[in-house]
């Protein structure tokens, strides 16, 4: 049996990048997180979803100005 030993040095996926914008305090907007991803916004969507599916918990709310943003409350084990 081969064991697998985590590359440190591994260069961070877009969801890794998309996690870390979720775990700022003030969150992140679909459209901060197409622009950092280069992604569309269904592809961005489908990444919340991938992460929420891993168990990750990610709350969606609406700021001062009215635009929905996601925040990471609680990152899975």
């Amino acid at each position: 049996m081969t064991t697998k030993i985590a590359d440190t040095n591994k260069t961070p996926t877009k969801l890794d990048t998309i996690l870390e914008r979720l775990r700022h305090k003030k969150g992140a907007s679909l459209e901060a997180l197409e622009k950092v991803t280069g992604w569309q916004p269904h592809s961005v969507r489908a990444a919340l979803t991938r992460l929420r599916k891993k168990g990750n918990i990610i709350d969606r709310d609406k700021n001062a100005k009215g635009i929905t943003v996601y925040k990471i409350a609680k990152v899975a084990d």
